[in-house]
This record gives structure tokens, C-alpha cells and sequence, in this order.
């Protein structure tokens, strides 16, 4: 009898202390799988090659399609030091990220108005790169020589963005972020530089711009992102 007791002890305090051992370590890997799926899916979605001025991004498409060099659209000035990024809307709804481009490159023969971007981001979130991130553009005056812009085209006249062009746009800004070692409070409105209503619908409801900022600073996976 003495002997069963002392065993039914022993199994007692056996179990108080493996089991709190094994919650303790099923919530510790539980952690560091969290967390490393963190770092890798952050890394994953939104790395880029820089080369020559050229950017590309996992996932989304980016094409290059540079003006025609002309003193109006495209200067081929060099673009020495970046110290913002600078949100735009094309300012005409309904419109294509390739029409958009026509006008710029057109601007060439048309002489009207010195003006252009970096990027022009299509409602389908296609990105459209005409300008090499080496060279300055007309779109940021008096910062066209330390920004980087991005054009967004839309289709409400309240001039909200589509998902895709949204998307696209956080995915584009955070690659730029990382190459040229900014934070989201380096990332502005056209309206911050100028007082222009552009992009509209981020002038007209700050807090949406607040949150899209927010956003920066999160984490995506496969278009889905995580505060």
C-alpha cells in the first residue's frame, strides 16, 4: 500500500509540472512561427531590384516605359538625394495609366506646361515607370529635385482610388521606403508641398490618408494587409 501511494504521488507532481512545461512551450513556438512568418512573408510580398534607375516588385507589375527626353517632361536632370515620396491623382477621372503618359510624353511637341511623375499607377493596378528614378521630375515644384511622385488614376469623381491601384500604391511606396531608407512620415500628398486639393479624395478625408500611412508601417500577404 505505502508503495502505491508514493507512486500516485509521484505521477501527481509529475503531471503539475510537465504540464504547464508543455503549454509554456507549445505557446513558444506558437510565437516564433508567428513571428518568423512575419519576417518572411514581409520580405516576400514587397522586395524589389533597383537597377539602373528601374524598379520591380514581387507580385505586382511594373513597366517601364520611359518619355521621350524633352526639356519639358523629361530633362534627364539628375535626381542626386530623395527625401519624400509624393502621392498624386491624375486629375481626370476615368482615364488610363497609358493615357496619362501620352500627355506627359506629348508635352514634348505641345510645350503647354512643364509636368510629369515618376509612376502613373493604371485603375488595374498596373504601374507604369516613366521617368528612371535616377532623373528628376516636373510633378513636386519647388521639390522636384529631392522627391520621388507617383501618379494614381481613378475612376469616382471623389477621386478614390480602385483596390488595385491602392494596393499597388502601398506596395510601390514600401519598396521605394526600403530603398531609399524612409518612413511613412516621408511619404506625403501633392496638397503637403503645394496646397493643392491632390490626390483629392486624401485631402478631403484626412483620416483615410492617416490610415493609409498606418498601413505603410504594416505587413501584407498576398494583396491582405495587417495592421
Amino acid at each position: 500500500m505505502k508503495h502505491a501511494k508514493r507512486r500516485r504521488r509521484s505521477r501527481r507532481k509529475s503531471q503539475k509540472f510537465t504540464l504547464p512545461t508543455i503549454h509554456l512551450v507549445i505557446i513558444c513556438v506558437l510565437v516564433i512561427a508567428v513571428f518568423s512568418a512575419y519576417l518572411y512573408f514581409s520580405h516576400f510580398q514587397f522586395s524589389y531590384t533597383l537597377n539602373n534607375g528601374a524598379i520591380s516588385l514581387k507580385h505586382f507589375t511594373v513597366k517601364q516605359e520611359y518619355l521621350t527626353p524633352n526639356p519639358y517632361s523629361r530633362s534627364q536632370k539628375a535626381l542626386k538625394k530623395v527625401n519624400a515620396i509624393v502621392v498624386h491623382y491624375t486629375a481626370n477621372a476615368n482615364t488610363s495609366a497609358e493615357s496619362n503618359r501620352s500627355y506627359f510624353n506629348g508635352l514634348a511637341t505641345s510645350h503647354t506646361t512643364r509636368a510629369s511623375a515618376h509612376f502613373i499607377i493604371d485603375p488595374d493596378g498596373t504601374i507604369l515607370q516613366i521617368i528612371p528614378l535616377n532623373e528628376v521630375a516636373y510633378a513636386n515644384y519647388p521639390r522636384n529635385y529631392d522627391t520621388i511622385s507617383i501618379e494614381c488614376c481613378y475612376k469616382d469623381t471623389n477621386g478614390k482610388f480602385t483596390n488595385a491601384t491602392y494596393q499597388s500604391l502601398i506596395a510601390l511606396v514600401k519598396a521605394l521606403m526600403s530603398a531609399y531608407h524612409l518612413d511613412s512620415g516621408d511619404v506625403i500628398r501633392h496638397y503637403d508641398v503645394t496646397g493643392k486639393l491632390c490626390p483629392l479624395y486624401y485631402v478631403r478625408n484626412p483620416k483615410e490618408w492617416t490610415l493609409f500611412k498606418q498601413r505603410l508601417d504594416g505587413w501584407n500577404i498576398f494583396g491582405v494587409i495587417y495592421l
